[in-house]
């Protein structure tokens, strides 16, 4: 491929790095800047907002109700990337973590420890867990995976009050938001990690994470 059709792609990582994310972006046909706590690059085509720790809850109005210790540094960081790519229109992506960031920077509120039994199907015990899906008809994901579909899960907090505008484009088995999008603007909010169901670490238990980032990419390319 011709480097100049390659988009350029800011990618916020936790402070440990994010190798599965860069490898999976690369594969995809992007090429990823990769930085814990960069400034706003809008060089960047697209901006991609990777998973990581639990986000402030002074950032949504909330006292500490279960949440793990943050990284204010973090949160301040990507909350800057999220308003200067969200304000200049250039496509983002938020996984995990990242959409919700996107849900607290558009006004939204977070579960900050999921109760039982959503708990037992998301959270990380040494090993991503597998629940279905139901995608919303019309929607990115049932245009790629149809009406159900499988992913996986590794995160003990969850969307609340939707942000401004967002959408819920995926439920889970027990209602906890799996993906958001906002109609009109190029963004996209997953609440799985398609970067560890894809390429090298493509699994026969969930949906192809491919789909989504190629389509990504593509957006960063074309928009």
């Amino acid at each position: 491929m011709n480097g100049a059709n390659i988009p350029r792609l800011q990618v916020s990582v936790p402070a440990e790095g994010a190798d599965n994310y860069t490898a999976a972006l690369e594969r995809a046909g992007g090429n990823p800047a990769a930085c814990y706590c960069p400034a706003p690059d809008l060089s960047c085509a697209g901006l991609v907002l990777c998973g990581g720790g639990d986000i402030a809850c002074e950032f949504f109005g909330q006292e500490d109700r279960g949440s793990n210790p943050p990284d204010l540094a973090r949160d301040r960081a990507e909350l800057a990337l999220f308003q200067a790519f969200y304000g200049a229109g250039k496509p983002i992506l938020g996984i995990c973590r990242g959409m919700q960031i996107i849900n607290v920077a558009l006004g939204g509120t977070l579960i900050q420890d999921l109760p039982r039994p959503q708990r037992d199907f998301h959270t990380w015990d040494g090993a991503d867990k597998v629940h279905p899906i139901a995608c919303l008809e019309g929607s990115l994901l049932h245009r790629l995976y149809g009406p159900l579909c499988s992913v996986n899960s590794a995160h003990h907090q969850g969307l609340e009050r939707l942000g401004e505008g967002l959408r819920t484009i995926a439920w889970s088995e027990s209602g906890v938001p799996e993906a958001v999008d906002l109609p009109g603007c190029p963004l996209l909010g997953l609440q799985f990690h398609p970067e560890r169901m894809s390429f090298a670490l493509r699994r026969p238990d969930t949906l192809n994470g491919e789909g989504i980032l190629t389509w990504f990419v593509e957006l960063c390319r074309n928009i």
